[in-house]
């Protein structure tokens, strides 16, 4: 291509650490806005006089917009160039958070949110490609220690951030926020962003896998997002959501299979390392979403914990994360990567282990420790396997296997959040009725706690009320109480499959020299 020298010439003249920043400022950006909205759905939906289940929206339409978007990266990488591609989502993305800062309805505001993931959905992927192909290989830690800055930093500490918007602003502050980073991001890639001297320009447009990917990725995201709401497969439409779901996600993979120029390469998965690195990153990414969504949840529905106290209990894993930031570089250059790896899944067992002890009792400063080890076993897992995942892939493929690849991470993130939700509330039923028994005038513990409460109440009250209020007390105890072990039951469930993924990292190849162009 004519462009090729010029490009050439550019990447040559412009430091990596500015193409670095370049491209990391509007991607951090993104993953903050989407960390701090689940924090501010409550204020959301107080604000426009809407339900939780109709402001929940305003999460679902940007989860629906970005992963649609997230496998189309290749496509809009070639199809626009690397430089236009950038501008036009990073464009996108700023007028979508200009729609959610000024919205007069919910409905505006979904739009809005709608715009902003397709604008935001490609420039993860697009990020990891670009980090990928810049650094030199023998940098390559290095560069997913910066991607990893930018993407699991602005993940873990967005709660937090949105914690304290919303308990002493507006939360309109955290949509505003984007729009000077955007208009910023946008002059900084037109002026040092290299173009991709491995675009391949294509020739047709696969409308056929675009519609099946939308199709499937829509129905199967509102049957998560809806099914705990409607009992699940109970509603008729659930049932034939469901199914719409899977025949578009069966007809779209074997369509692009079959199709000569697709949309999305599914052939990549035959290579070991990508299939496998995308299982462990996608798992990672299910326990970082499962702690960030129950863990505040827990503090604020058990223990009363204000908005932004819960997103400050979340603050020690983001420090333990930056600190292992500045060596995470050098230990993926000095050690097997499936070592750093295993030791990263023990951590993050142990860790997610450490929060089957949540009780009633248990203090903020309890929170520290399992936090600070989640924080240094993510990392440790996390980068080496950004490096890796992509590692063996050609050069040509990086765009469309970051796609792919956080798609894959996407798909994990929703399963977790409903999968998890659901078990909550499945569990804490099962756990009220076996406790129940034990509310019981046969059980003698129960019946010498009722009569002393009882007692009590009677200094204001008259016997029969007494004992009413006695009773509606000990059911509630047993109700919080119910929750507490469903929640235990969870952590458990995940800490266990995290010591059982340990031996998978070690079917990953890690000698393989340069990556083949």
């Amino acid at each position: 291509m004519e462009s090729e020298p010029n490009t050439a010439e550019k990447i040559k003249k412009t430091p990596i650490w500015l193409i670095s920043f370049t491209i990391l400022l509007p991607t951090a950006f993104s993953m903050l806005a989407t960390s701090e909205t689940n924090v501010a759905i409550p204020h959301i939906a107080g604000y426009f006089g809407a339900t939780l289940d109709e402001a929940n929206w305003v999460i679902t339409s940007y989860m629906i917009a970005n992963a649609i978007f997230l496998p189309m990266t290749a496509w809009c990488d070639n199809k626009l160039g690397r430089v236009n591609f950038l501008k036009v989502f990073v464009g996108i993305f700023t007028l979508g958070s200009l729609m959610c800062a000024f919205a007069p309805s919910l409905n505006m505001m979904v739009l809005g949110r709608l715009i902003q993931g397709i604008g935001g959905g490609p420039l993860m992927p697009i990020a990891q490609a670009i980090l990928i192909a810049s650094f030199p290989f023998e940098k390559r830690g290095l560069a997913m220690a910066l991607f990893m800055l930018s993407v699991m930093v602005s993940s873990i500490v967005g709660p937090t951030i949105g914690g304290l918007i919303v308990d002493n602003s507006s939360w309109q502050w955290i949509y505003l926020a984007n729009i000077p980073v955007g208009i910023i991001s946008i002059f900084l890639i037109h002026l040092f962003m290299p173009e991709n001297p491995n675009r391949v320009i294509p020739k047709k447009v696969d409308y056929v896998g675009f519609i099946l990917l939308v199709i499937w990725l829509l129905t199967m995201q509102i049957v998560l997002d809806k099914g705990e709401q409607y009992n699940w497969f109970d509603t008729t439409w659930i049932c034939w959501l469901s199914g719409i779901s899977l025949f578009s996600f069966i007809y779209f993979i074997v369509w692009e299979l079959e199709y000569n120029e697709p949309m999305v390469n599914i052939r990549i998965f035959k290579d070991k390392n990508f299939a496998i690195g995308t299982y462990l990153a996608a798992f990672v990414n299910m326990i970082i979403y499962v702690t960030i969504v129950l863990l505040p949840k827990y503090l604020q529905s058990i223990m009363g914990y204000t908005a932004s106290l819960s997103g400050l209990s979340l603050a020690p894993r983001v420090i333990s994360c930056l600190i292992m930031l500045c060596f995470i570089g050098k230990l993926v250059a000095k050690f097997d990567n499936r070592i750093l790896i295993a030791i990263g899944f023990f951590l993050i067992g142990v860790s997610t282990y450490y929060y089957t002890n949540l009780s009633l009792m248990i203090s903020f400063g309890y929170l520290v420790l399992p936090n600070i080890i989640l924080g240094v076993g993510v990392i440790l897992a996390s980068v080496p396997l950004s490096a890796l995942v992509l590692g063996t892939l050609p050069k040509t493929e990086l765009s469309n296997g970051a796609g792919l690849h956080s798609l894959a991470k996407n798909i994990a993130t929703v399963l977790s959040v409903s999968l998890s939700s659901t078990m909550v509330a499945r569990l804490s039923q099962a756990h009220q009725t076996y406790l129940v028994g034990n509310l019981s005038r046969t059980n003698p513990v129960f019946w010498h706690e009722a009569a002393i409460m009882t007692h009590k109440f009677m200094v204001r009250t008259a016997e029969i009320t007494a004992a009413h209020k006695a009773n509606a007390l000990f059911y509630k105890e047993l109700i919080t109480q119910s929750h507490i072990f469903a929640y235990v039951n969870v952590f458990a469930l995940f800490a266990l499959v995290s010591f059982m993924l340990i031996p998978l990292g070690f079917w990953l190849k890690v000698d393989f020299g340069k990556r083949n162009n």
